[in-house]
């Protein structure tokens, strides 16, 4: 992940940058202008559809110009979840969790990267790994690094990024995917914990 130029995660990432545009492009209603699958300069907060699908959910989207010009009050960091996350992209601050992490596009994410051509498993899993998202799945089993690493690909499909960097703007992709995998390692309570048990099981439906 480190480096998103080489090895297999570019290739992730290429398939991704092609596979987001037409899923985009072919929702209701259809995005104005349409996404280019090869150029990204028209993506991330300077697009409504991929800018809203950014947004943190803790800020507006109606406030997208103050986001787009970085304004103190509206920088996008790792430490707020994107809107994407969420399953129809709806927030509920009287209740964060719910539906977190079962946001449609991210599904859709899980079943490209699958399908990539993989090779063997790695022995360990790490931030530096450089491998398909695909061998990050142990067997059919989606594990939670692997639900940090798609999140975390899928932010960078959406972005007007047009090469890998761990620090893209304010948002620090490396302490994203961190942040996702602390949120399940380290639960505030014994109910949280089995609330997550119950997101890995419904993954891995």
């Amino acid at each position: 992940l480190q480096n998103g130029t080489d090895g297999a995660q570019g290739d992730d990432s290429a398939t991704l940058k092609a596979a987001v545009a037409q899923w985009l492009n072919e929702s209701q209603p259809p995005p104005d202008p349409p996404l280019s699958a090869e150029k990204k300069n028209g993506r991330g907060f300077n697009h409504k559809i991929t800018g809203k699908l950014l947004c943190p959910v803790d800020c507006n989207w109606s406030n997208a110009d103050a986001i787009r010009e970085f304004q103190p009050n509206f920088h996008v960091m790792a430490h707020s979840w994107p809107s994407f996350l969420y399953a129809d992209g709806d927030y509920d601050p009287t209740r964060p969790a719910k539906g977190l992490f079962k946001g449609k596009y991210l599904v859709m994410v899980s079943i490209v990267v699958k399908n990539i051509p993989q090779a063997s498993q790695p022995k360990r899993i790490t931030w530096k790994t450089h491998c398909h998202v695909a061998r990050l799945l142990k067997m059919n089993t989606v594990q939670l690094q692997a639900i940090a690493y798609m999140a975390t690909q899928l932010h960078f499909a959406l972005s007007s990024c047009s090469l890998w960097m761990v620090v893209d703007e304010d948002f620090n992709h490396e302490e994203f995917y961190h942040n996702i995998v602390d949120y399940f390692k380290l639960p505030i309570s014994p109910q949280k914990a089995a609330e997550l048990n119950d997101l890995l099981m419904w993954w891995n439906q």
